[in-house]
């Protein structure tokens, strides 16, 4: 089993600057994919950014030039630096990993950033 802590929500000025960590526990030898989704009550929960076990890092066009994915693999965590935030950046966000066991999908608890106009 692998388990998930998130850390680095809040609130913050337009403009302004966030970093999320995601520190992960337990079964860590079996992540392959860390990824950060977002969730606004009464949306679906959305993708906002990847990264691979390669390195490689994927986002959602919204984020792109602003957001920036890093994993640390030796400490197991994986990190959102989220710069020239705007309001509609303001929601829960998640940490998943995805096992490379059976692709299993595990998730955080959940932070919630709100970005202040």
């Amino acid at each position: 089993q692998v388990q998930l802590v998130e850390s680095g929500g809040g609130l913050v000025q337009a403009g302004g600057s966030l970093r999320l960590s995601c520190a992960a526990s337990g079964s860590t030898f079996s992540i392959n994919l860390m990824r950060w989704y977002r969730q606004t009550p009464g949306k679906q929960r959305e993708l906002v950014a990847e990264a691979t076990s390669s390195g490689s890092t994927n986002y959602r066009d919204s984020v792109k030039g602003r957001f920036t994915i890093s994993r640390d693999n030796a400490k197991n965590s994986v990190y959102l630096q989220m710069n020239s935030l705007k309001p509609e950046d303001t929601a829960v966000y998640y940490c998943n990993v995805v096992l490379s066991i059976g692709w299993k999908n595990v998730w955080g608890q959940g932070t919630q950033v709100t970005v202040s106009s």
